[in-house]
């Protein structure tokens, strides 16, 4: 059963079906196969339960928020400000790249929406200040994928539904490493930009009195951060109404700026709905397959042929990296991680480890899978923004990112308390 629903499943996705559907059709092909009941007809109750979760709500707010902060022109003036501020390093505005993608990552939850605003902005300037151009669109791709490591983040959302784990203590757990990681994105085009000064493109001056008044233009972002987080920690708001809590004051600032019009409204709702629905069938699609798995005894075979190998924890962990690093290459993020938390969760949280931690780690994994080919969605991103020129040139760039989101697992592992030491300081 188990390499029957592999085969599946890879064929299924290689025929280039829309994940959503894929994973629905595996689930009606499963259910005659493998079981005496027509499961097929608790779709519609199972749809119900899965979209009845007041988490998810968390999911389209969050979108929206992304929506109207991106069509309010915060982007452009955040990017300019940490050019400004970045701009000296070797590498110029590659670690502005990295540095606004961090400050929207805290506002947008959404790796693609981050890559996509930040990638808009900064796209001009790859010729104009003749950047190395591998390297700059690496940088952009990498920088999105904070978007889900960073709160508020909707990966971190979903990793809680699936493992019933609190998503405040997610989001603690993952402000630190995402800190950490953006860091080393900037240690990788600061040590390429060293050892090969021409990439780093011609250096932009600013003085002291132009990054001053540009501070200015950070405070909006900031300002969502600690409506969002800090309400969630104030104890004043559960995750979903944080976000519509970020959703309000995204509409503040964006009359403030005068940029609140019933045009801008209607494209960020519209935006909105398309994201949101395209998720949550992914969501109702992945929770019919995980039922007809568990139903027919397909989940139980794969635990059960997990635990057989009898494998250390350590071992165990490393089988993980590389099984989410291969899935990574054929599975769009969301489906991955509905698909295969609920099997793979479990295992490792009997072997011993901490289920914050985990999804520190996981969640790492899925960002390497948004920048590895040929599924990797911000590479697609990029290279609609660029319009023209081969996708290699992308990948390529993008490596040297991968390689730093493997050393933050590996200080991950070394050092738990970079993801734990926060929730266990803030509890």
């Amino acid at each position: 059963m188990i390499s029957t629903t592999l085969i599946l499943l890879l064929v299924l996705i290689g025929a280039s079906i829309p994940v959503a559907a894929a994973l629905g059709v595996l689930g009606l092909v499963l259910d005659p196969l493998f079981s005496m009941l027509p499961l097929s007809r608790a779709m519609g109750e199972l749809s119900w339960a899965t979209n009845n979760e007041f988490l998810l709500v968390a999911i389209p707010l969050f979108i929206l928020l992304g929506e109207i902060l991106l069509r309010s022109g915060f982007a452009e003036r955040m990017y300019s400000a940490m050019s400004l501020w970045l701009s000296w390093l070797p590498g110029g505005l590659m670690h502005a790249n990295i540095g606004a993608s961090t400050l929207f990552s805290a506002t947008s939850g959404s790796s693609v929406a981050t890559a996509a605003t930040v990638g808009t902005v900064a796209m001009p300037q790859l010729k104009r200040y003749g950047y190395n151009e591998s390297l700059f669109l690496g940088s952009l791709a990498a920088g999105g994928t904070l978007g889900i490591l960073i709160p508020p983040s909707i990966n971190l959302v979903l990793y809680g539904v699936l493992t019933n784990s609190s998503v405040p203590q997610l989001y603690l757990a993952g402000l630190i490493p995402g800190l950490v990681l953006a860091g080393l994105f900037m240690l990788t085009v600061l040590i390429a930009c060293l050892l090969r000064p021409a990439w780093g493109g011609k250096r932009i001056e600013a003085d002291w009195s132009g990054r001053l008044r540009s501070l200015v233009h950070l405070l909006p972002p900031a300002f969502i951060f600690l409506l969002v987080v800090g309400s969630i920690y104030a104890g004043l708001a559960t995750p979903t109404e944080a976000a519509a809590l970020g959703v309000i004051g995204a509409l503040v600032l964006a009359a403030c700026v005068r940029k609140l019009t019933l045009r801008m409204l209607r494209e960020a709702i519209e935006g909105t709905m398309r994201s949101s629905a395209m998720i949550m069938l992914i969501v109702i699609a992945a929770a019919f397959l995980n039922f007809v798995l568990s139903a027919t005894g397909i989940t139980d075979d794969i635990v059960g042929a997990i635990q057989g190998l009898g494998l250390s924890p350590g071992w165990m962990l490393l089988i993980v990296i590389l099984f989410y690093i291969v899935l990574g290459c054929f599975m769009e993020t969301l489906s991955m991680m509905i698909t295969t938390i609920p099997i793979i969760a479990p295992i490792m949280i009997t072997l011993g480890y901490d289920p914050i931690w985990l999804g520190i780690v996981i969640i790492i994994l899925v960002e390497a899978a948004l920048i590895t080919p040929p599924v990797g969605l911000n590479l697609f991103v990029v290279q609609s923004l660029r319009k023209s020129g081969s996708m290699n040139a992308i990948i390529v760039g993008s490596i040297p990112f991968v390689l730093a989101m493997f050393v933050m697992i590996g200080l991950l592992v070394l050092f738990p308390g970079i993801a734990l030491w926060l929730p266990a300081a803030m509890r």
